[in-house]
């Protein structure tokens, strides 16, 4: 899941291209070793402390990391399935549950991958937006689809994005006609952009409290946006420019998996293990924004007073995503791009 930071450079070598991966994966398991970790394009390549914890691990294994941003979840779990049993590198972060199955299916993954952190996708809405307006912001998903909001909200493809396609499943786990619904979605004027980057940062209005280019006050995004539009508020303020409509979340899961076909399997799962620890799962609230797996973890001040929790966020049984997850982003499609 999903945030990008505005830090640069540290000690982990980014990748020039995916291509560069199938060479990090030659050779044995024997000597010092450089492993690929496929990420998606919110991960941060660089300047970040889970980035120097990155480095921690090759100052203790001799194995080094080099990270190669394979685009948006869904867009980096395609190209896994496409190069299954001949990867283009070595380790693979950041699946979530609504694309788990379709890893699997493809036999993507050397063993069961391990879960690395949870979050929620969630509506944001830019409170300025709205207090300057005098309207309410919607807390529901029945509140999207009222005149009122008409124009407002942009949604990501969930035929290329993680959160665009955990945005659907909430729809169809918490409407009575998930197709219905986003017809009337649709003619309430719902814009749709590939990528949570391109939703966020160039279509939404309260991005980096309000200097964002966009003109949309509601944008799929996560519980935990608002803590990051703290930390990297520029100037520095103690407030959130951003609120969450709490009734309108999914329940993400990430995992982290060996990939099929990669020479240093050893060495790759030495590095999952390290996913998991304590050393590098402290740093993921303030870098990717979502909530650690590991118990030995205590969340940040600034995280756990901005991160919105919702009671009873939307869920779907795998199963159930895994049997109908491609008809159902047909249908979409379909409904409302066609």
């Amino acid at each position: 899941m999903t945030r990008p930071s505005p830090f640069s450079l540290v000690a982990v070598t980014l990748a020039a291209s995916l291509g560069t991966g199938a060479l990090a994966a030659c050779g044995s398991d024997d000597g010092p070793r450089s492993l690929t970790l496929l990420v998606y394009d919110s991960f941060p390549t660089e300047g970040t402390p889970l980035n120097a914890a990155l480095d921690e691990f090759t100052a203790d294994t001799g194995i080094e990391v080099t990270i190669a941003v394979a685009g948006d979840a869904g867009t980096m779990v395609t190209k896994a399935a496409l190069t299954a049993g001949n990867p283009e590198g070595d380790v693979m972060w950041g699946v979530d549950n609504t694309l788990l199955s379709a890893a699997l299916d493809a036999d993507v993954f050397d063993g069961d991958p391990t879960q690395v952190d949870t979050g929620d996708v969630c509506v944001n809405y830019d409170i300025a937006w709205f207090a300057e307006r005098g309207i309410e912001p919607p807390q529901s998903l029945d509140d999207l689809v009222r005149p009122e909001y008409a124009d407002l909200l942009v949604v990501q493809n969930p035929a290329t994005s993680s959160p665009g396609l955990a945005f659907l499943l909430a729809t169809i786990a918490g409407t009575d006609d998930w197709r219905a619904y986003w017809a009337a979605l649709r003619d309430n004027g719902v814009e749709v952009v590939d990528s949570w980057t391109s939703a966020y940062y160039d279509r939404f209005s309260g991005a980096g409290g309000g200097s964002g280019g966009g003109d949309r006050p509601l944008v799929v995004s996560y519980a935990s946006s608002p803590p990051a539009e703290v930390v990297f508020a520029d100037p520095p303020r103690n407030d959130a420019p951003t609120g969450v409509s709490t009734d309108t979340c999914f329940r993400q899961e990430e995992y982290a998996g060996v990939l099929r076909g990669t020479r240093h399997p050893d060495a790759a799962r030495r590095l999952v293990d390290f996913l998991v620890s304590e050393r590098f799962q402290r740093e993921l609230p303030l870098t990717l924004f979502v909530n650690p797996v590991n118990p030995d973890v205590e969340l940040p001040e600034v995280y756990q007073r901005f991160t919105a929790v919702p009671d009873a966020p939307w869920s779907l049984p795998p199963a159930e995503i895994a049997a109908n997850r491609a008809a159902w982003q047909d249908e979409w499609t379909d409904i409302v791009l066609r």
